[in-house]
């Protein structure tokens, strides 16, 4: 079993350097398979939503693991329609009932858009009464980050955005780096992007190193103090993308891939109704 490095957050938390995400793994068995097989590989960071709607899956397997609960780092994120200090309030409490938890070591703002202040207000409210240890955002870029950050009490520890090699986000990174809030990669790998994983830089490292591409960008995200999020519901996969800490990228090879970045990537949250096709998503209907 891998041991996983932790990184430091400016709050004083630590937090896996690898977790392992369930974005569209379905709540039909297929989430509490595949946790129960991330926790078994030696994962110990666990990244979900209530937008995910496999919380209870998410929570069922760590219960099941016997693996003690502080060992454990699990995430959820709050949805737009509970933004606001109270309905987040009312929400935070039911993402805890619904994982089976006394407490969340993380927790985002999912979709920042509307009564985020409100929201985040909320959720300092929820660090200091010890029911979240750890609170952040997600899908920030420069524009809005500068628009709703200014207004918090408490610097967020990580701000979850869209990065691989092909959009390696300088812009918000050097805004971050200034508080030292910590990236967290969603898709990480490009969501299976076959330029990327295919890219011959890439593939030529993979060669020189043993290991597949995925491997390769994932520990070139790792070099550059990302905190990676990679999703399967593979076993060999799962296993595969947490063994990334046994060899080490160059300065030219880190060099070489930070040159493929392409400055775009496949979401940009300031784009024209956006938000409003997010606002649509209703997370509670089964409530």
């Amino acid at each position: 079993m891998t041991t996983t490095p932790t990184i430091k957050l400016n709050d004083g938390n630590e937090i896996p350097a690898i977790g392992f995400g369930v974005f569209q793994i379905p709540s039909d068995g297929s989430t509490y398979k595949a946790v129960t097989e991330a926790l078994k590989d030696g994962y110990r960071h666990i990244d979900t939503a209530v937008a995910y709607f496999n919380e209870a899956e998410v929570g069922q397997a760590i219960k099941d693991s016997g693996i003690p609960r502080d060992q454990i780092l699990v995430t959820s994120k709050l949805w737009l329609q509970d933004f606001g200090y109270e309905p987040a309030k009312k929400a935070i409490d039911l993402s805890l009932k619904k994982l089976g938890l006394d407490y969340l070591d993380l927790y985002l703002i999912h979709q920042p858009y509307g009564d985020v202040v409100g929201a985040w207000r909320a959720m300092e409210e929820a660090q200091q009464a010890g029911k979240i240890r750890a609170i952040g955002v997600s899908n920030m870029t420069p524009k809005i980050w500068n628009h709703f950050v200014p207004d918090f009490t408490v610097m967020p520890a990580v701000n979850q955005v869209e990065f691989n090699p092909l959009f390696q986000q300088h812009a918000i990174r050097e805004i971050m780096a200034a508080d030292d809030v910590k990236l967290e990669a969603w898709a990480p790998l490009g969501q299976g992007n076959q330029a990327l994983l295919t890219n011959p830089v890439i593939a030529k490292l993979a060669e020189k190193y043993h290991k597949d591409a995925g491997q390769v960008i994932l520990r070139f995200e790792n070099q550059l103090g990302v905190i990676v999020l990679p999703k399967s519901v593979h076993a060999d996969r799962i296993k595969s993308n947490l063994d990334i800490f046994d060899f080490t990228l160059t300065a030219d090879e880190m060099k070489q891939l930070e040159a493929l970045d392409t400055g775009k990537g496949s979401h940009d949250p300031d784009a024209p109704g956006v938000e409003q096709m997010l606002a649509a998503y209703d997370v509670h209907a089964d409530d």
